[in-house]
């Protein structure tokens, strides 16, 4: 069987016919970036199925294609639909695609996810740059033997989540009257919901955001050397634990439909100052 980076060549050679154009941004449309394709020029669509050693998404909301197209005016690499811990991935398996953008000449990317807060001052509908994480994942995509051609043994998380992208999308939300606040994201593998318990010690550690995905992403795009930004939307509120009500699929869904409208303006807009 091949290696990793075996698998990854594999995954780039079928890939770079249908790239035109240079590209060094990536996005994944997670959770309220869903609709941005709409504002895109799509080149190609590709379904994750056809994409060798790709996994394939089982979210229904997912689209599952990686789509090459140009974002107001600026080429683009994204993602439309990630996977999750809690589908039954390994980490390294679901990462596996942070792993071929980079391949492919991505040195920047975009993420987007939905989040609970886990903060008193964050309400439903809030967009929040993540400035920090914490990792609670069973499982690490950068666990085993490492090779030094994919990054380092040790790569450093200092800055994470880039300081110089999080002031330039800072500026813009300014300048488009977008409040954006900030926070540090807790990662947990899901799929339950979690209890008030688990909220509460979420705030204690420091969490001000808790969410199933964006960790293992965030790890291999640093240990690939990537700048990262990312931005949460908060689907739903809980902390204070004496605010808490049961969460429903359809009401976290009509809370990110709002919000999204907010994230794609914003994202629409940063690509160009990415760049």
């Amino acid at each position: 069987m091949d290696g990793l980076f075996e698998q990854i060549e594999v995954a780039k050679a079928f890939l770079e016919p249908y790239k035109a154009d240079a590209c060094t941004l990536g996005i994944i449309l997670g959770t309220g970036l869903g609709t941005l394709t709409k504002d895109m020029k799509i080149h190609h669509r590709i379904p994750y199925h056809e994409i060798p050693h790709f996994p394939v998404s089982t979210v229904e909301s997912h689209a599952g294609e990686l789509l090459f197209a140009t974002l107001n005016n600026v080429p683009v690499i994204a993602l439309a639909g990630r996977f999750h811990y809690y589908e039954g991935y390994s980490a390294q398996e679901l990462t596996f695609p942070i792993r071929v953008l980079k391949s492919l000449g991505v040195q920047t990317l975009l993420i987007s996810n939905a989040a609970g807060s886990t903060r008193a001052d964050l309400e439903a509908g809030d967009l929040v740059l993540i400035k920090d994480h914490i990792n609670l994942h069973p499982d690490n995509p950068l666990r085993g033997r490492n090779d030094d051609r994919l990054g380092l043994r040790f790569p450093d998380m200092m800055h994470a989540y880039a300081p110089r992208l999080r002031s330039m999308a800072k500026e813009l939300g300014k300048d488009l009257d977008i409040e954006l606040k900030e926070g540090v994201y807790v990662g947990l593998q899901g799929p339950n919901l979690e209890t008030p318990a688990e909220y509460n010690f979420i705030n204690i550690i420091g969490g001000d955001l808790v969410g199933m995905s964006t960790v293992p992403e965030v790890l291999v795009a640093r240990h690939a050397n990537m700048e990262v930004l990312a931005i949460s939307v908060v689907s739903n509120k809980c902390f204070p634990i004496e605010s808490l009500t049961e969460t429903t699929l359809e009401e976290v869904i009509e809370v990110v439909e709002k919000a999204s409208i907010k994230l794609t303006k914003l994202v629409f807009n940063l690509v160009n100052k990415l760049m």
